[in-house]
């Protein structure tokens, strides 16, 4: 029978939240890039669903990952370590607040700590790809049955809701994420995201709107590259997405550019005994039997 983290790692997850201290949250790809950074001291992980495409070989694209693919590939994560792991699912993979609560039951029996569910409307894509937002109603309503799952499971699980607006057309994508934000929070969400924050008055515009844990997308620029700012402001949770992802597969190109032009260039691989070395020590467990 599959394990249900209802202790342990989604206990530590919670916990995490309910701190002042800002912790980082990053993204592998596979079991071993998460074995890698639960060596490095990070105390969470989350999947990519980005950096989930790519392996399969498809474009971070909408419908391109099945739900059966990402809740695969978080049971791998999640095995992987004895951290939590946060799922990125998306918009919750269905048309229907029913779809997204089955969603939400099927990532509490793989052993995922919590998981993000996006306002993007992913059959409504805009022009050039820009996002389509569900309408707030909507939007609600998906994460009230998300909840809803939670609570009839009896899992400890960390719901975060997802604003897409800064990926979207909108005229004022800052006012639209802060109203969202706090109707997220207002049916349950137990953190929020907004993905695209770079300045600090958007940071703080939106830790102001809310109760509840604030999560930034790291790296994109501006203060969203500065951790000590990020936790001044009152960041809770501070996320990579497929950052990771693309310094590796930037890497692989560049070697792998260079052996097409008959060369080699390994300039900054790890070499052989570090990375035995590394998978050669069982995974921490969390079972608390």
């Amino acid at each position: 029978m599959t394990k249900k983290i209802t202790h342990g790692g989604a206990k530590a997850f919670r916990a995490l939240h309910e701190r002042e201290k800002l912790f980082i949250m990053p993204n592998p790809w596979d079991a071993g890039s998460a074995r890698l950074l639960a060596d490095l001291g990070f105390e969470a992980l989350a999947t990519s669903s980005a950096a989930l495409a790519w392996s399969l070989a498809k474009p971070d694209a909408v419908g391109q990952v099945t739900r059966a693919e990402a809740i695969a590939h978080a049971r791998t994560i999640v095995a992987a370590t004895g951290l939590p792991v946060n799922g990125d699912f998306e918009s919750g993979y269905g048309e229907t607040p029913a779809e997204v609560a089955e969603t939400i039951r099927q990532a509490i029996d793989a052993g995922v700590a919590g998981c993000s569910i996006e306002d993007n409307d992913q059959s409504q894509v805009g022009a050039g790809g820009a996002a389509r937002l569900y309408p707030l109603d909507e939007a609600l309503r998906r994460l009230e049955a998300a909840r809803e799952a939670i609570e009839k499971s009896g899992a400890v699980f960390v719901l975060t809701g997802r604003c897409e607006v800064f990926f979207s057309k909108d005229a004022d994508p800052l006012g639209e994420a802060v109203r969202r934000l706090a109707a997220y929070e207002a049916v349950g969400s137990d953190a929020v995201y907004a993905p695209g924050l770079t300045s600090e008055a958007e940071v703080s515009a939106v830790v102001g709107a809310v109760n509840v844990p604030v999560n930034v997308l790291g790296g994109l620029g501006g203060v969203s590259d500065d951790i000590a700012a990020l936790e001044r402001l009152g960041v809770r949770r501070v996320s990579i997405g497929s950052g990771l992802a693309k310094v590796a597969l930037g890497g692989f190109l560049k070697a792998a550019n260079a052996l097409a032009a008959r060369r080699f260039d390994y300039a900054g691989a790890t070499s052989s005994p570090v990375l035995n070395g590394a998978f050669d020590r069982p995974a921490d467990d969390d079972d608390d039997d």
